[in-house]
């Protein structure tokens, strides 16, 4: 019988050089017993209230189908949290999780040609969800020098006639920053009148160190559309709750790239996720965050002490930008992290701007945080 010819694949044109990220390459190349400060997985337990209605939920009730956009309580609940834009539960679709918001904002907002304003440094699935959807993405400064603080200039520059959508992250993923008022005010005169959408990644607005929960663009600009959700703030990564609501009629299209991208979230964890509104929910969150400041301090000091670099304090989030340009090429003390059983990641993985640092990821212990900096602390001074 005569051997068939294995026909070659053709990867389609949008995907080709694109491949798994940087975060996830050095995470699958971390060895046995590896301390993580590379993933911001939380890796505190789910609360108990929404772990104990899971469990009602799936013995006591039918989980079929919710509506595409998900159940109207849980929706209501989402908006409720953005009284400033007026909005009802049918301006809301309930995601799996946050990064399916992204994806279904961009792709109702933008078309082939269309340019999307992009952090530089930033969550690396911005470029590639804009090169899904055709358009092209065009980066913005957070100058190192201004310890990665929004410039006005440097976002104003890079505005043009196909500008669709400027993406505003706060607090930020990798650098730990929120923007304040006075950014989000600058961002929203500078955008009023030129038509293009903010699309607003609120994902750990929850997790803030400052004296107030960070502003939202929202509150500032019409034409913005919010991602959110529970991963972060609940260490819910897992359950895959996220959300997107904004302007009326950009949902109404996101809606349908969700309906046919995903019919609709997890039943269960839409139900589950309800606890969130409770008094219980809100302790159980409070909690949370007073965890994360400690192991902030803790990092930060031992940074300080330890390893006598340089580090940006965190205002939000669970990461800081560390300076390690003094001691050569940052990818190569990645590997040699990764050797003594510490996962980090480069900060050019996040942009160019954040060449010759690391983004640290405080998800983890005490005590692990405490060993992981004395794996650093030999593996620099073993070079």
């Amino acid at each position: 019988m005569e051997a068939i010819e294995k026909e070659e694949f053709r990867v389609p044109r949008r995907l080709r050089g694109m491949q798994k990220s940087n975060i996830r390459q050095i995470f699958d190349a971390a060895l046995p017993g590896s301390i993580n400060f590379g993933l911001g997985q939380p890796d505190l337990s789910t609360p108990r209230c929404i772990r104990e209605e899971a469990v009602r939920v799936i013995q006591k009730e039918e989980n079929g189908y919710t509506s595409h956009a998900g159940l109207p309580e849980l929706r209501q609940h989402i908006v409720d949290d953005y009284p400033h834009l007026g909005l009802t539960a049918d301006d809301c679709i309930v995601t799996v999780g946050s990064n399916e918001a992204l994806y279904c904002a961009t792709m109702a907002l933008c078309e082939e040609g269309d340019e999307v304003l992009v952090p530089n440094p930033a969550f690396p699935a911005y470029p590639a969800i804009n090169r899904l959807a055709g358009a092209e993405t065009v980066l913005y400064r957070l100058p190192k020098e201004k310890e990665f603080g929004f410039d006005a200039e440097e976002f104003e520059k890079q505005i043009t006639d196909k500008t669709r959508v400027a993406i505003i992250l706060s607090p930020s993923n990798p650098t730990g920053r929120s923007l304040s008022r006075d950014d989000l005010k600058e961002i929203a005169g500078i955008l009023e009148g030129t038509g293009i959408y903010a699309i607003s990644d609120e994902i750990y607005k929850e997790l803030y160190f400052t004296d107030e929960r960070p502003a939202s663009i929202s509150e500032y600009y019409d034409k913005t559309l919010v991602v959110g959700g529970l991963s972060k703030n609940m260490s819910m990564t897992g359950w895959r709750m996220g959300w997107l609501l904004g302007v009326p009629e950009a949902i109404k299209r996101a809606l349908v790239v969700h309906g046919y991208n995903t019919v609709c979230t997890s039943t269960i964890t839409q139900k589950a996720s309800l606890a969130y509104w409770t008094d219980a929910g809100k302790h159980a969150e409070d909690h949370c965050r007073e965890i994360w400041r400690r192991r902030k301090d803790l990092l930060m000091e031992l940074i300080e002490s330890e390893l006598r670099l340089p580090a940006f304090e965190p205002e939000g989030a669970f990461y800081t930008m560390m300076d390690v340009s003094s001691l050569g090429d940052e990818m190569d003390l990645v590997n040699k992290f990764l050797e003594n059983k510490v996962i980090t990641v480069n900060g050019s993985g996040f942009g160019d701007e954040a060449k010759g640092f690391l983004r640290i990821s405080y998800c983890a212990s005490e005590e692990n945080i405490e060993e992981g900096i004395a794996r650093m602390k030999k593996a620099i001074n073993d070079r």
